[in-house]
């Protein structure tokens, strides 16, 4: 079976799992229930905004495993990580909240929104608005949408539901025919996932392939295999302003650490 194969298996195995899951929490848990939480009504802050006006654009993650690394980092507390990501000066954070692939939670996401103060990103498989009332009560300022999980109109539905809730929309692609059917005038941000899903190579010459297809009107977001400050000084004069790091400061033992010496070193190289 060739890796095409299974990538596209692991994608349609946690989509078909996601589906169950949002099923059995919407029964546990009513959207009124979650529209009562404390952290609804408060007022969210834009990652878009916060990169335009960066030098730096890093968006740090908390993560502990994945389907393809395993374990990356079981040991650190999630408020410990935020609290340096934010120290470090990272724009924001994105939390992974997948329980089953990636050993992430919602309660992760409230963990690090007692923490800190900076934008929250909810990594998640989002495919139902139900969750985008669990990240407005849980404290997140920006919801990931992956394309090549919906469809046009489910990227439209979505992310529209996303902007009345003053959600913040990034919308992750990872060729030019998921670039393509995705532009819309109801997203923030334009994230361009450097791992091919055909045969899981990590290149940043994806984010330069598709820069001057995506609009001036979006936030330029690049994602994957960014694990120094020369990839990101690579990527800038192609009009990124976003970089998404993950397992780099992940795989650590001190991430907030790992992500004050890298923003250090880059702040002190800009060109």
């Amino acid at each position: 079976m060739n890796s095409e194969l299974i990538h596209m298996n692991i994608l349609d195995k946690i989509v078909a799992d996601k589906r169950i899951e949002v099923e059995l929490r919407k029964n546990l848990i009513p959207p009124s229930q979650l529209e009562k939480s404390v952290l609804f009504e408060r007022p969210t802050i834009s990652l878009a905004k916060t990169l335009q006006n960066s030098t730096t654009g890093v968006i740090a993650e908390h993560k502990r495993r994945s389907p393809s690394k395993s374990v990356i980092n079981q040991s650190v507390s999630v408020q410990d990580v935020a609290t340096g990501y934010e120290k470090a000066g990272a724009c924001g954070m994105s939390v992974l909240t997948d329980a089953k692939y990636f050993g992430g939670s919602l309660d992760d996401l409230l963990l690090a929104r007692s923490a800190v103060q900076m934008p929250l990103l909810r990594k998640e498989f989002i495919i139902d608005e139900y969750q985008l009332l669990e990240a407005k009560a849980h404290g997140a300022d920006v919801i990931l949408l992956i394309a090549a999980v919906l469809t046009k109109n489910e990227i439209k539905h979505l992310s529209e539901f996303a902007k009345n809730l003053h959600l913040d929309v990034l919308l992750e692609v990872h060729n030019l025919e998921e670039l393509e059917k995705s532009i819309m005038p109801s997203l923030d941000m334009l994230g361009v996932n450097n791992r091919n899903l055909k045969t899981f190579e990590v290149s940043i010459a994806t984010s330069k392939e598709l820069c001057n297809h995506i609009p001036d009107d979006f936030v330029k977001v690049s994602e994957s295999g960014i694990s120094n400050i020369e990839a990101i000084q690579e990527l800038q004069p192609y009009g990124y302003k976003g970089f998404l790091i993950g397992e780099n400061f992940m795989k650590t033992a001190n991430p907030g650490a790992s992500a004050i010496d890298f923003i250090t070193q880059l702040a002190k190289n800009k060109k």
